[in-house]
Order: C-alpha cells, then sequence, then structure tokens
C-alpha cells in the first residue's frame, strides 16, 4: 500500500512558504492507518521496547497504539504547563522558530528501552529534544520512529545520527 496517497499537502500552513504534509488523512481511513501502525510494530518488536514517548499531539495518535502492541508503556511528551507533576523539559529549533516539550520527571526509569515517536521527521529539533529528556531521564533511545520524514534540504536525519530511524514516507523537500 502507498501511504502517501493518504497524505493532504496544506500549503503555507503554519505560515507562508510551507507546505504542511497532513497525517489526519492517512488516519482516518482504517486500511493506511492499520497498515501504518503494523510496519512500525513489526519493524520493533523484537527489539525490547519498554516505553513509548509520543510528541504532542498527532504522535498520540499511534503512540498508544504502538505502546498497545508491543506491549509497552506510553509516555506523553507535552508543550509547557500541560503535565500536572514535576517535568523535564528541552527547548529545539523548528523550521519556523523555537519550541520546548516536557515530560514528567518520573515517566521513564533508568534502563528502559525506549521507543520515540512523531508523526514527522522535518529539521530533526523536536525528535532530537525528546531523545534528549528520554537520555535525561536514564532511558535507552532503542528508536525513532516517523510516518513521514521530509528529505533534502532540512537534512532532519542528520540530528539523529546513530539513533535506528524508521521513516514510512519519505517525501523530497525542495532545495
Amino acid at each position: 500500500m502507498n501511504l502517501e496517497e493518504f497524505i493532504r499537502n496544506v500549503p503555507g500552513f503554519p505560515k507562508p512558504g510551507i507546505q504542511f504534509k497532513d497525517v489526519t488523512t492517512l488516519c482516518k481511513v482504517h486500511a493506511p492507518f492499520k497498515e501504518s501502525c503494523n510496519r512500525i510494530i513489526d519493524y520493533f518488536k523484537k527489539k525490547g521496547i519498554t516505553k513509548v514517548v509520543a510528541i504532542e499531539a498527532r504522535g498520540y495518535v499511534w503512540g498508544g497504539v504502538l505502546a498497545y502492541q508491543l506491549g509497552a508503556g506510553f509516555v506523553l511528551m507535552r508543550k509547557p504547563g500541560k503535565l500536572p507533576a514535576e517535568t523535564l523539559s528541552e527547548t529545539y529549533e523548528l523550521e519556523y522558530g523555537t519550541d520546548t516539550i516536557e515530560m514528567h520527571k518520573d515517566a521513564i526509569e533508568r534502563g528502559e528501552k525506549v521507543l520515540v515517536f512523531d508523526d514527522l521527521l522535518a529539521t530533526g529539533g523536536t525528535a532530537k529534544a525528546a531523545c534528549n529528556l528520554v537520555e535525561k531521564a536514564g532511558g535507552q533511545v532503542i528508536g525513532v520512529a516517523f510516518v513521514i520524514e521530509l528529505t533534502g534540504s532540512l537534512h532532519g536525519r542528520d540530528k539523529l545520527e546513530g539513533y535506528d530511524i524508521l521513516s514510512l514516507i519519505k517525501i523530497p523537500v525542495e532545495e
């Protein structure tokens, strides 16, 4: 199944010049959503994952399914001020500004094997920040998975050098 056929392109969102890749059109149809989950699960099922970390908000759509199917716990990474207990935070650069993510300080125990999931890899800032938070907490990042990877001029994969990366769809970005 060609999952890319289910991705909607939204020009000029969230600002002019950005070509937003909308994964909601993939997850609203059962077959491609199931296929995307199964591909990630199949890739990581023998790697001993004990926690799946998903990044707000589209990452949660897949994250819970992945954690359930991998027999792992599920950790939410959120924007600042959204989690009720003590947090760890990391600020990072986006292709159109900066942002910060947080997770509960006690979400990951030392030595846990963690899969980090986000819907899209662009500059790599968000995923690298998530990996940094997992490692600050004492977890071991076993892999990083995405539905979409924008390849070309953004070089997001470069920030994740040394991690096992799975991207289901690779979309070239114009230079």
